[in-house]
């Protein structure tokens, strides 16, 4: 039994395998042996906690997104959205972000306006505005999003409205 997210995974001649590759890690566990998988993480845990609490690809009710690069002053993000799903309504207070459609089509709020933003187009989203992302069409929407300021953790997310009750 093998998962991955992108690597090619090949295997030849083995059996009662379960192999599992995201972009940060690979796990190889006997299937007979429930307990292997626990023990591995415990010992995970102890050895590279980071594997075990923070992945490069976050799942959110409205799609996901992945970390592709990382600076002291930039992140930049896939971010995918899934048909009808919508992000909160938000703004952040040390960083703006830019915007890069590529596939589908956004509906874009900053501030007071909405627009559509379509494949290979883009929008900056200043520092401190109010801004939503949304999907409104029915293919899957990707971006890559770009930012850039003094700070680019996950709590630096001021919700105004959300769909899913997250304050």
């Amino acid at each position: 039994n093998v998962t991955t997210d992108s690597a090619l995974v090949a295997l030849e001649g083995v059996d009662d395998l379960i192999v599992v590759a995201t972009a940060d890690a690979v796990l190889v566990s006997r299937q007979k042996d429930a307990n292997g998988l626990k023990r591995l993480v415990t010992k995970l845990k102890a050895v590279a906690p980071k594997v075990t609490e923070e992945h490069l690809k976050v799942h959110r009710p409205w799609g996901s997104y992945q970390s592709v690069d990382n600076g002291e002053r930039h992140q930049v993000k896939r971010i995918v959205v899934k048909p009808g799903g919508r992000l909160s309504l938000q703004k952040h207070h040390h960083r703006a972000e830019h915007w890069i459609v590529v596939r589908g089509t956004a509906r874009v709020t900053v501030n007071e306006t909405v627009k559509s933003v379509h494949e290979n187009e883009s929008i900056y989203i200043p520092m401190g505005a109010v801004h939503r992302l949304e999907n409104p069409g029915k293919i899957m929407l990707e971006l890559i999003e770009v930012q850039t300021g003094s700070y680019l953790g996950e709590d630096d997310i001021i919700r105004i409205e959300d769909d899913y009750q997250r304050s």
